[in-house]
């Protein structure tokens, strides 16, 4: 499969890295201490800010950064574990045999962030939420790829997770406490893109797959790979 599109505008948070120059600056080192503290949010009105979690609240102030001023056709919100904290804080009432809390109960869906941002928004965009382990951003992209090929319209994508509960942490290594990263994506070929077969030699393997796509684009970086589940993915960037 290969396939190309342009990048409008792009927005990311997460922790000590609120604006873009944050994010270039970011850029051009190596590291990066993941332990400051998370931007607060500056479009989401406190007491629904104060409702979400850490990943939705990212996610849902970094579309309304990108969508102020842009007419979009489609928003997709990609996460590989979604509300996976409030999750796990249910599962551990149920078993204490505790009342679960109602916040958490109707918060706890995948497609939170999605439905937060449209309502906080006032919009009604076409919205749809996606999982697919740590293919989820490139999944996402290829879920955009019909609107932008067949009718030049413009499609919102944010990639987010959170924090991993401690329990799962002997099982999924975290590397990122907490992020989201948006791109208003459209038809052009300043991007191409390629899926290969499993190989060795990665950009940015501990990082998930947008924020390593994202490292590259502000890198400028002509060729690399993005590692994916079962095959990866080659990447182009026409300067």
């Amino acid at each position: 499969m290969n396939f190309s599109f342009s990048i409008d505008s792009w927005f990311a948070l997460s922790s000590g890295l609120s604006n873009r120059i944050d994010w270039s600056l970011w850029s051009k080192h190596s590291n990066h201490d993941w332990s400051l503290p998370l931007p607060k949010s500056k479009k989401i009105p406190m007491m629904q800010a104060r409702r979400m979690s850490e990943p939705s609240r990212l996610a849902v102030e970094v579309g309304l950064e990108l969508i102020e001023n842009e007419d979009i056709n489609l928003a997709i919100f990609t996460s590989r574990h979604g509300e996976l904290e409030r999750t796990c804080r249910i599962l551990s009432m149920l078993n204490q045999n505790t009342a679960i809390s109602p916040t958490d109960f109707a918060l706890s869906v995948h497609n939170t962030a999605a439905g937060a941002l449209t309502i906080i928004a006032k919009r009604t965009i076409p919205i749809t939420s996606l999982s697919a382990n740590i293919d989820s951003f490139h999944q996402g992209l290829l879920e955009a790829l019909p609107l932008i090929y067949a009718q030049d319209k413009k499609v919102l994508l944010i990639d987010f997770d959170g924090k991993i509960p401690d329990i799962y942490q002997t099982l999924i290594k975290p590397t990122i406490p907490a992020y989201a990263v948006g791109y208003i994506l459209s038809q052009g070929n300043q991007f191409s893109c390629q899926n290969i077969e499993k190989t060795s030699t990665f950009y940015l393997a501990e990082h998930p797959q947008s924020l390593a796509f994202l490292h590259a684009y502000l890198n400028k970086k002509q060729k690399f790979t993005i590692k994916g589940n079962t095959q990866d993915w080659q990447w182009t960037q026409n300067i």
